[in-house]
This record gives structure tokens, sequence and C-alpha cells, in this order.
């Protein structure tokens, strides 16, 4: 939680999207940004929405596609997602998804593993959980993350 507890609320919501990018970060004092990391993703959809205060976060997302890669000095993701929709929220360490989704792709680093694949999958590590076609149950060990995560 050191990550985000001076995160500022925040909110957004778009009736489709299609976005593209890539991001290095690192050793800034800004939320969510003091972990370096660096990374490629695209996602298009229909309907997505969030918000974000402090610790708190809910998500919801229409039909929707997408691919992301990152880095860190610490770990490697790389993750395929598509779905029908899903609905999200995350109470400090605490979260739950609901949904169907089918996400492939793995994540390696020395703070946890994941593995997805259909959208039947798991991770152990800071973040325990295990996946069904899109419908999650998460426990953070610690918010101090020192991977990359992906949501």
């Amino acid at each position: 939680m050191v990550d985000t507890f001076d995160q500022p609320g925040t909110e957004n919501a778009n009736s489709t999207y299609a976005r593209s990018g890539t991001y290095a970060y690192g050793l800034e004092n800004k939320p969510s940004e003091r972990i370096p990391k660096a990374g490629a993703y695209a996602e298009a959809g229909v309907g997505d929405a969030n918000a974000k205060w402090r610790m708190f976060e809910a998500k919801a997302k229409g039909p929707n596609a997408g691919a992301y890669a990152g880095a860190t000095f610490t770990g490697v993701s790389a993750m395929a997602t598509d779905g029908v929709g899903t609905a999200s929220a995350k109470a400090g360490p605490i979260g739950i998804k609901v949904g169907l989704q089918q996400d492939t792709g793995a994540y390696v680093g020395v703070d946890g593993l994941e593995a997805k694949f259909i959208g039947i999958g798991f991770s152990i590590g800071l973040k325990t959980c295990i996946s069904f076609m899109g419908n999650e149950v998460m426990v953070t060990s610690s918010d101090i993350r020192l991977g990359f995560l992906l949501n």
C-alpha cells in the first residue's frame, strides 16, 4: 500500500476505446511510479469505467481484447486477453472479479509466479489468486510490489 496511500481520487468512463503504447517509470516520488518498470500494451473494447481512491479501486469492462508485456529488474510478464465483460473491486489487499474473460499468459519474478491458460490459472507469491474464466478471488500479501502486475 506504500505505492498508493497518497493516490488521488480518479474516475474514467468510455463508451468505446482503443489504446496502445509503451511506458517506462523509475524511482520517481509519484503514486504507482516508485518502482522501476517498462512495458507495452494494446487494448480495445466497448464500455470501460473505473474509479480509484487511495487503496480502493472499482472497474467494469464490456467486450474487450488486449495484449500486454512488461519487465522490471525483478521479473517479466506477458498476457493476452479477450472477454465478454468483467466487474471488479479491490480494497487494499483484497480483490474480487466476476465476468467472462479468457486470459492467457504468465508472470515470473522474485515476488511470485502467475500462469493462466484460457482464463484458468493461479498466482502465488505476494499476490495469491485463483482464476476461472474471468472470475477471480485475490489476496495480496503486500501492496509493495517488486514486479509487474497486470489488471
